[in-house]
């Protein structure tokens, strides 16, 4: 049979609240008829016990006065009054002030305890108050009426345990408030810390969506193009063709690299085989571009040399390459690859600002949602997700952009040009400070 530890009995009283009452009512009941009876100052100077009579009065006083302690938790402001009323009763009505001690003077036990549940489940300004009453009321009527002198032991233990009953209770009080506190902090805590996991998670997931979007999306559409320019020249051209595949393998085997590096994110911390490659950059924009130009676009390229600046900090580097990337795989995809496409790189003191023009050549373009966006190509493809630049049926190119200017606190500007064509303007501030809101086109 497992031993019943302490804490065991507490959680057994705690769970039966009333029955502890009961006890304590019954417990008081007994300790008032033994008070009753019991001579304080003996001719030895020690207490005697049995040695005053007690009466059916007491008796009855006592039971009534316990009876109604056993209602303290459910009503502990009447509870208060009806103790205290009946014990200032009883040494009012009782023999009148005599030498020694008063038989009545033990009803205040119940007084006692009834205050201390006022004090404990109160709010401190009606502790004190409540408090200072019954303190005062008890140890007057005491004086008055109890026990001669009016300074005897008796009066001023009264006025002890009343004081003491109402100090005890706002202590427990304030405890346990204090550790409901607590308690509250940390749960709040604990739903901060799964909320911050949660939205990382989220930010984590977003940033390596638009990666493989943007890897996916660049490559593939090379590839798309090179293939179908070998198998339109496969049998009259196969040097051509054989070029074109050429091209295809190099897009490809970057678009695996690339792949290989993103998905390294994923890996957990500390693995060996984790990609160390850096992420691409503006120094690389010359093999981007000319990724492009075997694919047939005409693209012009207007950007400081590299050295001639103080280098970008990673991520303005990793964003700027990636607007470009994505801005001229939609002047491919959406324009075709006859089109002219322009790329403007310029940087102030406090900005890098990457503007991305095309001539829109080629075919009728599609009117998205909430950007006018310029031509398609003359034979889109049924199994293109991304059939507008703005995504309006289920690309995320230019939301992906918007969304890394916002990272960065910058501006993100798109939409047609009057003569034909599409614009896309990015402003990346070089020193992040508040969160700026993107400017829609």
């Amino acid at each position: 049979m497992p031993a019943v530890t302490l804490r065991d009995i507490r959680e057994r009283l705690r769970a039966h609240p009333h029955a502890v009452d009961a006890l304590i009512a019954v417990g008081t009941f007994c300790c008032i008829l033994l008070g009753a009876a019991t001579e304080p100052n003996g001719p030895d100077g020690q207490p005697q016990f049995a040695e005053r009579q007690v009466t059916g009065a007491m008796v009855l006083l006592a039971a009534l006065t316990c009876g109604v302690l056993a209602l303290r938790r459910r009503a502990p402001m009447p509870v208060l009054l009806l103790t205290s009323l009946i014990s200032v009763v009883a040494l009012v009505a009782g023999d009148g002030p005599r030498a020694g001690s008063a038989p009545e003077a033990p009803l205040v036990s119940a007084a006692v305890i009834a205050l201390y549940t006022v004090s404990n489940t109160t709010d401190r300004r009606t502790s004190w108050r409540v408090g200072a009453a019954t303190v005062g009321v008890l140890t007057g009527a005491s004086m008055l009426f109890g026990a001669r002198p009016w300074y005897a032991q008796e009066n001023l233990g009264i006025f002890a345990w009343t004081a003491l009953a109402a100090a005890i209770g706002e202590a427990v009080r304030n405890r346990r408030a204090f550790v409901d506190a607590i308690q509250e902090r940390a749960e709040r805590a604990e739903r901060t810390r799964e909320e911050e996991a949660r939205r990382r998670v989220a930010e984590e997931r977003m940033r390596i969506a638009r990666e493989l979007h943007d890897v996916v999306a660049h490559h593939i559409a090379l590839v798309n193009v090179q293939a179908g320019v070998a198998s339109h020249v496969m049998d009259q051209r196969p040097d051509q063709a054989k070029q074109a595949l050429s091209h295809v393998r190099d897009a490809s085997r970057h678009a695996l690299a690339e792949l290989q590096t993103t998905v390294g994110l994923l890996r957990q911390s500390g693995e060996s085989t984790a990609p160390t490659e850096p992420a691409p950059g503006l120094e690389v924009l010359d093999e981007l571009v000319e990724s492009f130009r075997h694919a047939g676009m005409s693209v012009v390229v207007d950007a400081p040399s590299p050295g001639a600046a103080p280098p970008l900090s990673s991520a303005v580097d990793l964003t700027a390459y990636r607007v470009v990337q994505e801005a001229l795989t939609n002047v491919h995809k959406h324009a075709g690859s006859g089109a002219h496409a322009e790329v403007r790189i310029r940087r102030d003191a406090g900005a890098l600002e990457i503007v991305v023009i095309d001539d829109g050549a080629g075919a009728t373009h599609t009117v998205p949602d909430d950007d006018v966006t310029t031509a398609g190509p003359a034979d889109p493809d049924p199994d293109d997700d991304i059939p507008r630049r703005e995504g309006g049926s289920g690309g995320h190119g230019l939301v992906g952009m918007r969304e890394r200017a916002a990272a960065l606190h910058g501006d993100c500007e798109t939409g047609p040009l009057p003569g034909g064509g599409f614009r896309v303007h990015v402003r990346l501030p070089l020193e992040t400070t508040a969160p700026r809101k993107e400017t829609p086109a």
